[in-house]
């Protein structure tokens, strides 16, 4: 097949890309070509996606069996891609999230469980929040039809070339060695699914160009977040790393060193209403379908290999940062903090 991803060269779009190729089909890739570099193999078109010129331009003069979309960020990036492409591509896949239902993190969620109220003409360069992906959503099925349109809501993504930043943290954390915080409940279950396994399920529905919609993720109840932990320090750990376990009200107490659940420590849900169902979502659907999740020892293992080609852990030294033009942050704990909480319940 002949398949455009609008995407198609970091983490999850390059994991697309690279499936698709071992697959034997044609691939042209649209993006700004900042994130990263396109595969070898590749058809690789520059351009933006929010500029009508540089898409009029990427039409021209081709088409395709298949969209695969994995950066519409905005419904109005999801509508004119949708609209364009029409009638240039006979189907149509969204890469969506679980963000977009109104029950997610608090309730379990299904593939019927209502959606945030965006609507697919909201106005572009909105501030970024789990609804506008519920307009994504709205956009694709109105501007290319629910009957050649696909929407996987996803899960939490893992890999290699992960840029969320959440499992290279802890396995560079464990490399550092020592005591490592250890936050929560070791026995509460996690849902974590590797990009590889989510874009080869991807491409089977595409392939048998399947519509509607799936929720694409791990199956509950197979991981702790404790079998997460020791699989990370087992394969990534220094000779005296070990963890330390705190339960979740000390670092919830208020006060100058209260822990920000789920990016400080990454991943940690705490026992809590509002993140109940965060890792709850009903996968049976997809399952039914064919999604198959490798064990998670495999995923961490291919990743830190990734991790020690790729360079040095990123700074999450905020102090050791002042002053220096750097990005910000997005996941880690700052290592003061996290010695002065061992300190004190480690």
């Amino acid at each position: 097949m002949k398949i455009l991803l609008l995407g198609g060269s970091s983490f999850l779009g390059r994991a697309y890309a690279s499936e698709a190729l071992a697959r034997g089909h044609e691939v042209t890739t649209f993006n700004r070509g900042r994130s990263a570099d396109d595969l070898a193999g590749v058809e690789a078109v520059r351009g933006d996606r929010d500029c009508a010129d540089d898409l009029a331009r990427l039409v021209d003069g081709r088409t395709w069996d298949a969209v695969v979309d994995t950066s519409a960020q905005q419904p109005a990036q999801a509508a004119i891609s949708a609209r364009l492409l029409r009638e240039r591509a006979h189907h149509y896949t969204l890469v969506s999230s679980v963000h977009a239902f109104t029950d997610w993190p608090a309730r379990t969620v299904t593939e019927d469980s209502p959606l945030h109220p965006c609507p697919a003409d909201t106005p572009p360069d909105q501030p970024l929040g789990s609804h506008l992906k519920a307009g994504c959503e709205r956009a694709v099925l109105e501007g290319f039809g629910a009957e050649r349109s696909l929407v996987l809501n996803s899960g939490l993504l893992i890999g290699p070339y992960e840029n969320g930043g959440r499992l290279p943290w802890w396995l560079e954390r464990m490399a550092r060695g020592g005591k490592v915080l250890a936050p929560g409940d070791p026995e509460r279950t996690m849902q974590v699914i590797d990009v590889r396994d989510f874009a080869a399920f991807g491409l089977d529905l595409l392939t048998a160009r399947t519509a509607g919609r799936y929720i694409t993720t791990a199956l509950p109840g197979r991981l702790t977040f404790g079998e997460w932990l020791e699989t990370c320090r087992e394969i990534a750990g220094a000779a005296d790393t070990r963890l330390a376990w705190v339960e979740d009200a000390p670092l919830l107490a208020d006060g100058p060193d209260k822990v920000d659940p789920w990016t400080e420590l990454p991943l940690w849900a705490p026992d809590l209403p509002e993140m109940a169902g965060v890792w709850l979502a009903d996968t049976t659907r997809a399952e039914a379908a064919g999604l198959r999740c490798r064990p998670f020892a495999e995923t961490a293992r291919d990743t830190w290999e990734w991790l020690r080609t790729r360079g040095p852990a990123e700074d999450t030294d905020a102090e050791g940062r002042k002053g220096r033009k750097e990005a910000q942050v997005r996941q880690g704990i700052e290592p003061t903090k996290e010695q002065r909480l061992l300190a004190a319940f480690g």
